[in-house]
């Protein structure tokens, strides 16, 4: 098994933005293929950059599936 080492840290690390059905969002290293579930989102940069995105982006926590049946009972 091969194993990848990532310095989160390095000012020169870059981000992918990725996305599952949930729509719940994750940053994952750039150089990696994007894993199964989850898709890129459309933003890439630096670590405190992809921070930024998401806070601005992913302003509701809470997973998709628990949104809509939260809307259907009426309690969103």
């Amino acid at each position: 098994m091969r194993s990848v080492v990532f310095d989160v840290e390095s000012a020169e690390a870059r981000f992918t933005v990725v996305v599952n059905r949930e729509e719940q969002y994750a940053l994952w290293p750039a150089d990696l293929p994007v894993p199964g579930g989850w898709s890129e989102a459309g933003f890439r940069g630096t670590l405190p950059e992809c921070e930024a995105y998401l806070e601005e982006t992913w302003t509701d926590l809470r997973p998709k599936s628990l949104r809509g049946w939260l809307a259907e009972v009426g309690r969103d």
